[in-house]
């Protein structure tokens, strides 16, 4: 049973459940995970998110000028949508038809074209007991409502976004004929929209989920995981796993570590620190970097942490590495000034690096939406997407999450003016006075003794 549950939450369609702790994990304080929901109850809390969620659907059509939304998922080819628009279970009906319609007065109408009958499913849509043939019952609305836009998950620019397969496509177009297919449109602003929504009762769950993140992270840069000169990259990221499997939660990429070393020089990976091999031992004097995230409840953490492996005549930190993690911190106090409700992603963007400059920090700023998914939809504060941007305005969404992932190069004079990055990033909400944190951000190096 269990291995199906964890398989069923990795392919983002299902929900985990909670298990005890491992051996050797903190079971009280500041370090002790979290209890989690059962399945049965994460079930039932989404559930009560999908209601609320749907209550806003008809708004969002509107706003993107849809007089349809349609989103199918396909037996072992899962939609990312599905979880978020249709109850969190398994679907293997071969192919899942789930549309959302503007029925003008009589509000939203929502439909499910399933292949059988099933009861969580027909709490939230029109589904009968006995299922008409797809094209048929398409058909059927198409006549009843004649709509004029019809959005489909196409053309989009990210995954969420044009996740249709040309094979349904195409079925859709023999559904609906000529005159349907030429109202397709991309939903994209709609996906985005509905996906970078937080609605209230979410927050304590990603609370409890970003505890995690840090308890597990803080774990494998300790020496519960770490044996100087004998631990590998790959002895890490191997307990990582196990660590996940112990919680009864799942990722949505593997760990990944970035070990820095005095006299060596770090190899690049389009334009940033590369990750290091698996080979790779952990020795001491090195700074150890961990890129971690974990998927609860149908969302996504996304954490970084560093931790320095001390020297046998070592109690602490070099004062230059020291420095450089000072820089990261005003690196994150200046983007976190600069951002409000409303406010272009490009300004918040552009008002961090210039204070950097100004102070003579070498900066990088990738910071990207979370929520439900890890790289979610919505605006970046990033020197990638204000360029791809063509310009548009992107405005931070009210109460919208945000990994605040960046990092400051520093020459330290310990490791005879060796450039080092510092690199950290934190799950971050948006109030009316800005970005706070979900935990607190790292202001000193783990130590590995």
């Amino acid at each position: 049973m269990r291995e199906a549950l964890l398989a069923v939450a990795a392919c983002s369609l299902a929900v985990t459940a909670h298990a005890s702790p491992p051996p050797g994990a903190a079971q009280s304080g500041p370090d002790a995970a979290p209890t989690l929901l059962t399945w049965s109850q994460q079930m039932k809390e989404r559930d009560e998110w999908l209601a609320k969620r749907h209550r806003m659907l008809l708004g969002m059509m509107r706003r993107h000028r849809l007089d349809w939304w349609i989103v199918v998922n396909e037996e072992f080819h899962d939609d990312p949508l599905t979880a978020l628009v249709a109850p969190a279970r398994p679907y293997a009906g071969n192919r899942d038809i789930f549309v959302f319609i503007d029925a003008d007065e009589a509000g939203l109408r929502k439909a499910a074209l399933t292949g059988y009958a099933e009861e969580s499913v027909q709490r939230f849509f029109e589904s009968p007991d006995e299922p008409r043939p797809p094209a048929e019952a398409l058909r059927a609305l198409f006549a009843a409502h004649r709509p004029e836009r019809i959005g489909l998950a196409i053309d989009g620019d990210r995954g969420m976004t044009r996740s249709l397969t040309l094979s349904t496509h195409q079925m859709l177009r023999r559904a609906l004929g000529a005159e349907g297919a030429r109202r397709f449109v991309s939903a994209e602003g709609l996906i985005e929209e509905y996906c970078d929504t937080r609605i209230p009762e979410e927050l304590p769950h990603f609370e409890k989920l970003v505890h995690l993140t840090e308890v597990l992270a803080r774990r494998a840069l300790s020496n519960e995981a770490i044996t100087p000169g004998e631990t590998t990259v790959g002895d890490v990221r191997r307990f990582l796993f196990d660590a996940l499997w112990a919680e009864g939660v799942t990722t949505w990429f593997q760990p990944d570590l970035r070990v820095q070393r005095a006299g060596t020089s770090g190899p690049t990976s389009r334009g940033f620190l590369a990750v290091s091999p698996e080979k790779t031992v952990i020795r001491r004097g090195d700074l150890v970097h961990l890129d971690f995230g974990i998927s609860y409840m149908g969302l996504d953490s996304d954490w970084q942490r560093m931790a320095y492996v001390l020297k046998p005549d070592e109690t602490d930190t070099p004062a230059g590495l020291k420095r450089g993690l000072a820089n990261t911190n005003a690196l994150q106090d200046a983007l976190m000034r600069a951002a409000g409700p409303g406010r272009p992603a490009a300004e918040v963007y552009a008002a961090a690096m210039a204070e950097m400059k100004e102070r003579g920090i070498e900066a990088m700023v990738y910071s990207h939406p979370l929520g439900n998914h890890g790289h979610a939809l919505g605006p970046s504060i990033d020197g990638r997407s204000v360029h791809d941007d063509g310009g548009r305005p992107r405005p931070l969404r009210p109460n919208s999450w945000i990994s605040i992932e960046l990092n400051t190069a520093l020459a330290v004079p310990e490791w005879d003016g060796q450039k080092v990055f510092f690199m950290e990033e934190d799950p971050a909400y948006l109030t009316d006075e800005g970005y706070r944190f979900f935990r607190p951000r790292q202001e000193r190096f783990y130590l590995v003794r």
